[in-house]
């Protein structure tokens, strides 16, 4: 119903008024709480055929993020816009989207959501077309949250190595959710890469781990010549999680390689310092020569030279009172 045409009053069994201000027109949409079928994942309501959205897809990451993203009808033309309108429960009013996203020419092809929560909810949405002078189909889809999310890598992936035991013990954290609190609700996938070494003739192989439970992997191939890469991504084990494989964690290395590059940096670390140690205490102690040089000494009473000595002048008179009793001798024998 256009903005042009007369609004007469319409009376509908639980509806909801939606208003949304078109780029080229305006209408005012009465949606009706009750589906039909809840089960439905997709229904297309009246309107010209090929007008309706098509390939709806709604993903839940980062735990409360989710984007929403849709095809336009295939016989729409360019100037034909859609809005899309979603609510968590039956007895609610429909939202709006707030953060739409566009294609080339300005229509909304998706919406981005934030601080959404699952807590095995389900959500409704709707998507209305408009368009001068041509009715659009509209589109509405039931989806049940934690079936749409893509988990988070699991967190914190450590790996301790013993070349005694030819073990290596992989531990890690469950994914973040909003929802799941219990390690037991997930289940893992391990990809263990041997890095290739061409000095040392060794090929790039993989091998891969999967449905452990717990948290923890003990490697018993471990080799403390060969260099390895692990990562990690969950799944659900029988909760309410989706099905689908979460995000892979960053790889982390370990072994030879990455043992022999620990021990270089920490050896050019302690040279570093220890140049700097030398440096520092060279410095100090030509400033401390400097300063010595320019500050004068105390004079010492107990070593202090006076203008004469007295020792020395008391043997000098000695000597010559003894010269002069024996020149006086000389005389009187003569």
């Amino acid at each position: 119903m256009s903005s042009s045409e007369e609004l007469n009053e319409i009376t509908l069994p639980k509806c909801t008024k939606i208003y949304h201000q078109a780029k080229f027109t305006s209408s005012i949409l009465f949606v009706h709480h009750y589906w039909n079928n809840p089960k439905e994942m997709g229904f297309q309501g009246g309107g010209m055929n090929g007008t309706a959205i098509e390939n709806f897809v709604c993903v839940i990451f980062n735990v409360s993020f989710m984007n929403c993203t849709w095809h336009v009808g295939r016989n729409v033309s360019g100037d034909t816009q859609y809005f899309l309108y979603w609510k968590t429960s039956r007895k609610e009013d429909f939202t709006g989207c707030q953060n739409y996203i566009k294609d080339n020419y300005g229509r909304h092809t998706g919406c981005r959501f934030q601080n959404v929560t699952i807590e095995n909810k389900r959500a409704y949405f709707l998507v209305n077309g408009s368009r001068n002078g041509q009715n659009i189909q509209s589109y509405k889809k039931m989806i049940i949250l934690y079936k749409i999310e893509k988990l988070t890598p699991p967190l914190n992936v450590t790996v301790n190595c013993t070349e005694a035991s030819h073990g290596c013990e992989i531990q890690w954290q469950p994914p973040r959710t909003s929802h799941v609190k219990r390690r037991a609700c997930f289940k893992y996938e391990i990809v263990i890469e041997n890095k290739a070494d061409p000095e040392k003739n060794i090929r790039s192989t993989s091998r891969t781990e999967s449905s452990i439970t717990g948290n923890s992997y003990i490697f018993e191939s471990f080799s403390a010549e060969k260099r390895y890469s692990v990562k990690i991504r969950a799944t659900d084990n029988g909760c309410l999680v989706s099905t689908s494989w979460g995000e892979w964690s960053t790889p982390v290395e370990f072994g030879t390689s990455q043992l022999t590059s620990t021990s270089s940096y920490i050896l050019s670390l302690i040279s570093v310092l220890a140049a700097g140690l030398v440096l520092f205490l060279c410095t100090v102690r030509t400033y401390l020569k400097k300063v010595s040089a320019t500050i004068p000494w105390p004079r010492d009473p107990f070593h202090e030279h006076y203008p004469m000595d007295f020792t020395t002048e008391y043997k000098n008179q000695s000597i010559m009172h003894e010269t002069e009793d024996t020149i006086a001798i000389i005389e009187e024998v003569t």
